[in-house]
């Protein structure tokens, strides 16, 4: 029986209190907690829990508790550490300030990576985390990772550029940083302004230094010399208001810290003039010349740090076991010495980290783009001019529109302040989308013979496609590539103001974009710049895939217009017949032919106007034809090429899930294939707000149960959550009914198999319907020149050319791998006996030992009634890991075959 519950979910902490205070003396123990463990209840008080969150809490922990072995729910330090892992969910969960996540990490003596990996072990064992908590996780971690970056960058400058000075004035220093990026940021875990803020901090200290205890590089970099740091007497400082004002940043200096981390000097002087120079007046620094004190924005940033309930960003400084930062000594940075130069005249050279990683991508972006101006090229403008009707004014009009909307909804996401580097951004973005489209024109008119490219040029939703993808690429690059939880966004296309993620698919709500319009534009887009780098390709790749899997078939797409034109058009064909399954996929379909021409061979009227307006005329009139001929329905191009990556998308998924869990019975993977193309194909509505792989396992569940082959669906989405791509969002929050939500189990008894039950049934006669062929899979169609190459022979041993002049073997030093720079010294011969070692090696990751193992998952917690399985069966414990071990063993077996 539960245990009672006290001041209904009323009852909230108005603000934090640091975990180290002790409870009130008048708060003894609750009668109603009397069923607790006295160390459980003395961890809550210690955390200023609520009587509900307590309960609730403890309530979690029984669940948790029957899945564990007896051995080790005795472990104390164990227990208690899942009790605060069941604390850290239900507050979250319920949304209130209860405690910092530095504060529980302290009660249980776990860093922030062990926390979330026991907490995120709960999920995989008991499925206890929701859409929240698991928001929540991956926003902390994001964070702290980059935090820790941050700090490790100023480890490093601590070092180089002032290495007598106090440690006081870098703590002060640090301190500060972390407050103006709370402050300045409503996105803390952006890396490249994070660390451009970083620089503007650095460059506020490193003037205020004596110069005798800088580095010669910066201490020429200083514009003036500056005279010691002195507090100014209120007698003198009516006279120093009449003196000249010192200029707010050196910009010699600034420039030369830009410069050694190959950041770009005009985004930094544009974040300290928008943004760091307004924290600066709000703190009364502008004009001071001593070094600021930490006693001076200590406590207010103990006040955002409280707000913001995570981490306390000045136990990096300290080395505090909870962040796991340890002291980098001088001796410990990493010396590479620069080629052909003695020994004694060894260069520093900042090891590489992810931040150098960034701005070397950023770099490259902007190296490519040097040539391209922020207007149309000589030749780009020509292709405008021979168009039957100019688009130039159209172009520009429509850019100025976009561009201040892109500047806006940028402020709003990542900071007020933050508009001008939205501008930046855009301004690079347009540089990428003149360059793409005019290499897109010169393939047409090399394919087409054609230099009209009227129609193409005069679309506004090819333009906007276009501008879309290019702002992309320049978004991945700065934001190192990441996504929306899955795709999912739930804020419809109108966009939210309180949004604080640029990820995609955000693009595509600021220019409400359809994502099927997006998506005709990312094959083009690819082929077009050979200068986008493998992990570009791989994120539009990614995105393409997301459109595919659910953002193309939202409500409202023009998706399911074209299929609705398709399916009612009264044509014998398909939407993509499955005879075309086993042909290769042909990516030869341009811009040109996904926007203009999206009908496919037929009886097409030309309109009365040149014979050559656009690529799509050119490439898609049909052979003349009989005047008695009846008119063939027209096919769009666009869905038909959609339909075929579709399927082999689908496809690959469900053969995935199928080697986990069906390996014993391979007969059963074409049935499951010709079930769910089936659905694709005439029951597409279903897929309308939901996923594809929620339509995936409910084949693979319907069909085993037809085939009486014992198959759990809880057992089928613990096997889902081991794919690659996956969120728990897709089996926990299924569209139902308009508005209603609820688990995959309640989909597919109220949805799939009423839908559905008639097909599914047939699978179980005597004359069963005919299998779909099962689709080629092709590699990308994404050639990767520079990918590095596996050795032939070896599983892990792989080389890779040099790609960029700018990115010599000298800087290239990575921690946790050895680099092999071949016609260079390499050194001693125990390096070569290390690489020897570091070959043989079949594994040198290394695990995280959180304890004993739960058990199998016992029930899925996401099925309100407690009921696991769609017929009501009661639950027992799977076998999916033993599957799952089993599979992964023949596949060991047959490598060594």
């Amino acid at each position: 029986m539960p245990p009672k519950k006290r001041n209904s979910g009323t009852t909230q902490s108005k603000g934090l209190k640091p975990s180290t205070e002790s409870a009130p003396p008048d708060k003894k123990e609750s009668p109603e907690h009397r069923d607790k463990d006295a160390e459980f209840v003395t961890l809550c008080k210690s955390l200023h829990v609520t009587d509900l969150v307590c309960d609730r809490a403890w309530t979690l922990w029984k669940n948790v508790q029957e899945s564990m072995d007896e051995v080790t729910v005795c472990i104390d330090a164990y227990q208690k550490r899942l009790w605060g892992a069941c604390l850290f969910v239900i507050e979250t969960d319920m949304d209130v300030a209860c405690f910092t996540l530095t504060q529980v990490l302290k009660a249980v003596s776990l860093n922030v990576k062990q926390f979330m990996a026991l907490v995120r072990k709960l999920d995989v064992n008991m499925d206890t985390i929701s859409t929240k908590v698991n928001s929540a996780l991956t926003r902390l971690e994001k964070k702290y990772d980059v935090t820790l970056a941050l700090y490790q960058s100023l480890v490093f400058y601590n070092w180089v550029l002032v290495m007598l000075v106090e440690r006081e004035i870098m703590r002060s220093c640090w301190t500060m940083f972390l407050l103006a990026k709370g402050r300045v940021l409503q996105m803390e875990d952006d890396l490249v302004i994070s660390f451009q803020l970083l620089l503007c901090t650095l460059e506020l200290f490193i003037k205020r230094c004596p110069p005798d205890l800088l580095q010669p590089l910066y201490k020429s970099a200083i514009s003036k010399v500056q005279s010691p740091p002195t507090r100014a007497s209120r007698r003198n400082q009516s006279k120093a208001k009449s003196r000249p004002p010192e200029p707010e940043v050196d910009v010699q200096l600034l420039e030369t810290l830009c410069k050694e981390n190959e950041c770009n000097a005009e985004e930094v002087k544009n974040v300290y003039q928008t943004s760091f120079s307004a924290f600066l007046d709000s703190l009364d620094l502008s004009r001071s010349q001593d070094f600021p004190q930490v006693n001076d924005f200590d406590q207010q940033y103990e006040e955002h740090y409280l707000k913001s309930r995570d981490i306390d960003g000045r136990l990096f400084f300290d080395g505090d076991e909870t962040v796991l930062v340890p002291k980098v000594e001088i001796s410990q940075v990493e010396r590479t010495p620069k080629k052909n130069l003695p020994d004694e005249d060894t260069a520093l050279i900042p090891p590489q980290t992810p931040i150098r990683a960034a701005m070397t991508s950023i770099q490259q972006l902007r190296g490519d783009l040097i040539s391209t101006g922020d207007q149309p090229s000589t030749n780009l403008a020509t292709y405008f001019k021979n168009c039957t009707v100019d688009p130039t004014q159209d172009v520009v009009k429509r850019l100025e529109t976009l561009g201040q909307t892109f500047s806006q909804r940028f402020g709003q996401a990542v900071g007020p302040r933050c508009v001008i580097l939205g501008k930046q951004r855009f301004t690079l973005g347009v540089r990428l989308y003149y360059k793409v489209m005019e290499a897109m024109l010169e393939s047409e008119e090399k394919r087409l013979s054609v230099q009209n490219f009227s129609k193409l040029l005069n679309d506004s939703t090819f333009h906007t496609s276009l501008l879309a993808c290019a702002l992309e690429v320049v978004m991945a690059t700065y934001g190192g590539s990441s996504f929306k939880a899955g795709g999912y966004s739930h804020g419809g296309g109108g966009g939210d103001t309180a949004e604080t993620d640029v990820c995609f698919p955000w693009i595509l709500d600021v220019f409400s974009l359809a994502a099927f319009d997006f998506y005709k534009v990312i094959e083009s887009f690819i082929k077009a710049d050979p200068t986008l780098s493998k992990d570009i390709v791989k994120h539009l790749e990614t995105c393409e895939n997301l459109i595919m899997e659910r953002i193309a078939w939202r409500t409202g797409s023009p998706l399911f217009e074209l299929l609705k034109q398709e399916h009612e058009g009264g044509a014998a064909e398909q939407v993509e017949t499955p005879a075309s399954f086993s042909q290769p996929l042909q990516h030869n379909h341009t811009a040109a032919d996904l926007y203009l021409s999206p009908m496919r061979p037929g009886l097409r009227v030309l309109p009365h106007e040149s014979t050559a307006t656009a690529s799509s005329q050119a490439s898609s009139q049909a052979p003349a034809q009989p005047a008695s001929q009846t008119p063939r329905h027209r096919k769009s191009n666009s869905l038909s090429l959609f339909y075929k990556k579709l399927y082999r998308l689908a496809y690959t998924r469900l053969k995935m899930l199928c080697s986990y869990l069906l390996s014993s019975h391979p007969e059963l993977e074409p049935i499951i294939w010709t079930l769910f193309q089936h659905t694709l194909q005439h029951e597409y509505e279903l897929m309308r707000d939901r996923h594809l792989d929620q339509l995936m396992m409910s084949a693979m569940y319907a069909i085993c149960k037809v085939k009486s082959v014992d198959l759990r669906f809880k057992t089928i989405v613990t096997a889902y959550k081991n794919m690659p791509n996956t969120n728990q969002e897709t089996f926990k929050h299924v569209l139902i009914t308009e508005g209603h939500y609820d688990s995959i189990i309640v989909f597919y008894n109220q949805v799939f198999m009423q839908r559905l039950k008639t097909n599914i049934l047939q699978y179980a006669s005597t004359r069963p319907p005919t299998l779909s062929p099962i689709p080629q899979i092709p590699r990308s169609p994404y050639k990767f020149p520079n990918s590095p190459l596996r050795v032939p022979g070896s599983n892990n041993v792989y080389i890779s050319p040099l790609k960029s002049p700018r990115m010599s073997p000298g800087i290239m030093t990575p921690r946790t791998r050895m680099l092999v720079s071949i016609g260079e010294s390499f050194g001693l011969s125990g390096r070569f006996q290390k690489i020897n070692q570091m070959v043989n090696s079949s594994s040198c990751k290394r695990a995280l030992d959180l304890g004993p193992s739960p058990k199998p998952l016992k029930r899925l917690r996401f099925d309100g009634d407690g009921q696991d399985e769609a017929d009501g069966r009661s639950v027992t414990n799977g076998s999916t890991r033993s599957r799952m071990q089993e599979q992964k063993m023949k596949e060991e077996e047959a490598k060594k075959e």
